[in-house]
């Protein structure tokens, strides 16, 4: 592995404990049987063959479901960006965070899970879960053709076309090195999910260039707040 300019230490910096706000007033969040309803969907959409997921962040480094088998994967067409803002999970309305998402164009290294297939819709369910949050957000739900060590396969992605208040597309990247060195929510810190996103995809000898260059920046904004002798 590469030497990383974000570490352990300095993502402790960032770490604080957050209250979960909860849904914004706004939301109509999915109930059980909305989510039921569109774990039977997407299940009657996937298209024959194993059940695949292709993790391109956080899926990669805590994948809620049990995997078969694993394989780094070539997604074309789609790239990872942190496009989605946050006022929730990791991060708050006064500072909102961002999370990755798969964008249209150019290609993506990331991780196909083959998932037990007894009952698709339970497992189905349970990621959509701990994705989605309101029927809008389902948009962003799935199958996308992947290469998977050289097999083509369809698997099941999320956040991938995104669209809608909380997403925005081609932020600098220094403006989003700010906000994940400064953001943290119930779930943890900005700082977190990159650093492990990186750690992983570079065990998995994924290398992002992007993501590269902003763990180095991310490390710089969160250095340039520490104060010499001080735990803050």
């Amino acid at each position: 592995m590469r030497r990383m300019s974000l570490n352990a230490e300095l993502v402790a910096h960032c770490e604080r404990p957050v209250a979960d706000p909860g849904p914004h007033p706004s939301q109509v969040c999915l109930d059980d049987h909305g989510y039921r309803a569109a774990a039977e969907r997407v299940a009657a959409s996937r298209p024959p063959g194993p059940l695949w997921i292709f993790a391109y962040g956080s899926l990669i480094w805590r994948p809620e479901c049990n995997a078969i088998e694993q394989r780094k994967a070539l997604a074309k067409g789609w790239h990872r960006a942190f496009s989605i803002e946050l006022t929730r999970w990791r991060g708050t309305a006064d500072t909102p965070g961002l999370m990755l998402a798969l964008e249209r164009g150019g290609s993506c290294v990331g991780v196909a899970f083959r998932l037990a297939d007894e009952d698709p819709v339970a497992i189905i369910e349970t990621l959509l879960r701990r994705e989605v949050d309101e029927e809008v957000q389902l948009d962003a739900v799935r199958w996308i053709k992947v290469d998977a060590g050289g097999e083509a396969v369809m698997a099941l992605t999320f956040w991938a076309g995104a669209k809608g208040l909380d997403y925005v597309a081609k932020r600098p990247l220094p403006q989003t090195a700010r906000m994940l060195a400064s953001a943290c929510g119930h779930w943890g810190s900005g700082a977190a999910y990159l650093y492990n996103t990186v750690v992983h995809l570079e065990e998995l000898g994924i290398r992002d260039s992007t993501l590269w260059r902003l763990q180095k920046l991310v490390a710089e904004e969160i250095s340039a707040r520490i104060v010499p002798g001080s735990d803050a």
